[in-house]
Formats: structure tokens, C-alpha cells, sequence
């Protein structure tokens, strides 16, 4: 069961890194140079390139939906873990937060991609570039993972609190990428409640690892 949880955070580690980069060269191409309105509707779209399909959604909303969902798989991946290893009742119960948050929203991010008629990521999708930018968006390395699988105790809880503030930070520049460039209101929303309510378990974190 372990060895199989590892595997699926490995290939989501790549598969969601190949798939922000994509929303990074979108982000840097997609613009005329001025900072785009951040709720823009799809009646009044930034460039016709950015549309996809008919359903008031963007290449930029397809994106931030296919790199958040392996993104969030790989969170509650993490939250399992520390069911079992965190020694601390704070850790324990921020990472019981983690899990009811994210996983609703992989559901309606799956929803959305299944509407658009656009590929929904596999729970165990390998990236043909694997081995490409570990660590964008904040996704745990294969060594971090090893790390944090083979630690229990307050070990536990340092590593776990350390990597899940990088790994938020991710979630909130991917957040705010869809904010700036996306155009389904539902997926800016979602990226909205990502900012603040990750914001806030940052320093969350920062304070429980006396940093904050």
C-alpha cells in the first residue's frame, strides 16, 4: 500500500511539473504586456489564441485544472502519511483539514475537464518528460518523499510542516496564474479560496516551526 502511494506521488510529481510549465510559457505568451482584469468573463476574452472550445473557459483554466488536480492528489497523499507518523495533535489535524479541502475540489476539477471534453490526469500518470523540473510548483521530490515516508515523530512533523509550506506556495502562484489569465468563473473562484485559504495555513505552518 505504501510502495504503491509512493509511485502515484512520484509520477503526479512529473506529471503535474510538465503540466505548469505549460501554464508558465502560457502566462509568458499569452499577454500584450499589461496586467490582464482579474475577473475578466469569457465575454470579453484577452486574446482569441487563449480560447479553447465553446463554454466560456480558456487554455489557461484547462491548465490550471490539469496541473491542480495531481498537484492536490500529491497534498492528500502527504495528509495520509501523517495520520500514522505525526506525533504532534496540531500536525494531525491541519493535515485532516488538507484532505477535506482538496478533495472536493480535485472532484469538480475533474468535472470541469470531463465538461470541456479535455484529458482528466490518471492517479497514476507518468509524465514523458519525467525527471524535468522537480520541485515546480512546490511538488515534492522523489528524495523529499523518501524522506519524509522514512521519518515519524516531531522528525515527522518538521519535514512535514517544511514541505507542505513549499508545496502551498505552489498552489498559491498557480492560483494566481489562473486568476490572471484564466476566464471560468468558477475555476478563478476556486483559485481565489486557494490564495486565501493556503495564505493561511502557511503561516500556520510558519508558526508551528516557530518561523512565522
Amino acid at each position: 500500500m505504501t510502495a504503491r502511494r509512493l509511485s502515484r506521488i512520484r509520477k503526479a510529481a512529473a506529471a503535474a511539473a510538465a503540466v505548469t510549465a505549460a501554464a508558465l510559457a502560457l502566462a509568458a505568451c499569452g499577454t500584450d504586456g499589461g496586467e490582464p482584469s482579474r475577473h475578466a468573463g469569457h465575454d470579453s476574452p484577452s486574446s482569441a489564441s487563449a480560447s479553447v472550445g465553446q463554454g466560456g473557459h480558456n487554455a489557461a483554466d484547462v491548465a490550471f485544472a490539469q496541473g491542480m488536480i495531481p498537484h492536490h492528489r500529491q497534498a492528500v497523499d502527504m495528509a495520509d502519511l501523517a495520520e500514522g507518523r505525526a506525533s504532534a495533535k496540531e500536525v494531525k489535524r491541519l493535515a485532516a483539514d488538507i484532505k477535506k479541502a482538496q478533495d472536493p475540489e480535485i472532484r469538480t476539477m475533474s468535472g470541469w475537464l470531463t465538461s470541456w471534453g479535455e484529458q482528466v490526469p490518471g492517479e497514476d500518470a507518468a509524465a514523458d518528460h519525467s525527471g524535468h523540473g522537480d520541485g515546480m510548483a512546490g511538488m515534492m521530490t522523489e528524495q523529499e518523499m523518501d524522506q519524509l515516508e522514512k521519518s515519524s515523530g516531531k522528525a515527522f512533523d518538521t519535514a512535514f510542516l517544511k514541505l507542505m509550506i513549499k508545496h502551498h506556495q505552489g498552489a498559491v502562484a498557480m492560483a494566481k496564474t489562473e486568476q490572471a489569465k484564466g476566464s471560468h468563473q468558477p475555476a478563478k473562484d476556486m483559485a481565489d479560496d486557494i490564495i486565501a485559504s493556503q495564505s493561511a495555513e502557511i503561516t500556520e505552518m510558519e508558526k508551528l516551526l516557530g518561523t512565522g
